[in-house]
């Protein structure tokens, strides 16, 4: 049986994962649960999975935890969500902690040894060299639960990495497919959030319109998978069956498909290299019928253009775009900036910033508060230039 801990068990991937466990209670036991302040989704969790600890970032919500007279020791912070990744019992920790707060606890449970099933892609943008250089260092295995890596991961089990020829990840397009470039100053946060495929959270549904996600999907495909930039291609792909492909040397193309469902990749990683049924519906290719492809549109998509001069500039360039988007996605959601301003506020926050190389995840975190300082001040000046 593989004991697992869940960080960030009350977002949309820790739910689905619990609805794996669910199906197979035979293999995996939780043994930690983290979430930041949802401390109603998470007493229902306790409740039913019981696990040894519980984490939240909050303090006062673990004060209010505290008081549910629940049996599990409750921690909060941080360093409780380290902690819960870092649990002796735990074989396997789910990173699932939106954005850059995930850095911290995923690094400290690769540091314990852990391994990683890796929904938390920030960990590998803000800080990829360090990250997969500790993983090496510890054996540590990263399977990652993004839909589109873990098809890129399926695709490639086995297979010589000099025999690759791309690496293909494929995007939905988002809420605004086939809106044109000029209807998208006006779109509203809530539109935005109006996935067509996917359920996700806020944060990666509005990195899904703008593209971003995919950018630094890109970010986390050359971490995973040591291939050079330039063999890392982004397409189109508004039915969201193919999750990903792999091109070879020899004019082959290998897909993975399947439903549009995170259950899958998150099951795959969990069981990983073996594979859980009861999880999806088959597909009925009959009943699809038409699978289409396209570029993305790079006026449409600056994201895409931006992920790929950080990833050129190396050193802290994708820990700054990084940052810049997080600040920017929630002045979009707040109401403060145009849909359209998000790549802008992350491309005038990486032009005032000069890469460097540091070592350590502290430093790093240092260089995302900063950069995110600077966006936030570029967004009031926006904000101001708005008003007028």
């Amino acid at each position: 049986m593989k004991k697992l801990s869940i960080l960030g068990s009350t977002g949309s991937i820790g739910k689905n994962t619990l609805e794996v466990v669910s199906r197979h209670p035979d293999k995996f036991k939780v043994v930690a649960l983290a979430a930041r302040n949802n401390i109603e989704d998470l007493e229902l969790q306790v409740k039913e999975f019981k696990p040894d600890v519980v984490a939240v970032f909050d303090e006062e919500a673990a004060e209010n935890l505290k008081n549910r007279d629940l049996p599990v020791d409750i921690l909060f912070g941080e360093q409780g969500l380290i902690e819960a990744g870092i649990i002796d019992s735990a074989d396997m920790v789910v990173s699932a902690i939106a954005g850059s707060p995930g850095l911290g606890p995923t690094y400290a449970a690769i540091q314990a040894g852990k391994d990683i099933a890796l929904a938390t892609k920030e960990a590998l943008v803000m800080a990829g060299d360090i990250v997969m250089a500790a993983a090496a260092a510890n054996g540590v295995s990263i399977i990652p639960v993004d839909s589109e890596h873990s098809a890129v991961f399926q695709c490639l089990d086995g297979r010589d990495r000099k025999e690759i020829e791309k690496i293909i990840l494929t995007a939905s397009g988002g809420s605004f497919l086939n809106r044109s470039l000029s209807e998208l100053d006006k779109v509203t946060p809530e539109e935005a959030l109006k996935h067509p495929n996917w359920d996700m959270g806020r944060k990666i549904t509005i990195d899904s319109a703008t593209l971003m996600n995919k950018g630094l999907e890109v970010i986390e495909a050359y971490w995973l998978f040591n291939v050079p930039l330039e063999k890392i291609d982004v397409v189109i792909h508004p039915q969201s069956i193919i999750h990903s492909m792999v091109s070879y040397v020899d004019g082959s193309v290998i897909a993975q498909m399947s439903m549009p469902d995170m259950k899958g990749p998150i099951s795959y990683a969990l069981s990983y290299p073996g594979r859980l049924g009861d999880i999806l519906p088959a597909l009925n290719l009959s009943e699809i019928r038409e699978l289409t492809f396209e570029k993305p549109d790079v006026d449409k998509y600056p994201a895409i253009t931006l992920t790929y001069r950080a990833l050129e500039s190396g050193g802290t360039m994708p820990c700054v775009l990084n940052a810049a988007n997080e600040a920017a996605v929630d002045a979009f959601l707040d109401g403060d900036i145009a849909f359209t301003d998000i790549w802008r506020v992350v491309a005038d926050t990486m032009s005032e910033h000069k890469t460097i190389h540091v070592d350590t995840i502290e430093d790093i975190i240092g260089v995302s508060n900063r950069a995110r300082k600077k966006a936030e001040d570029i967004i009031n000046i926006k904000k101001e230039q708005n008003k007028q």
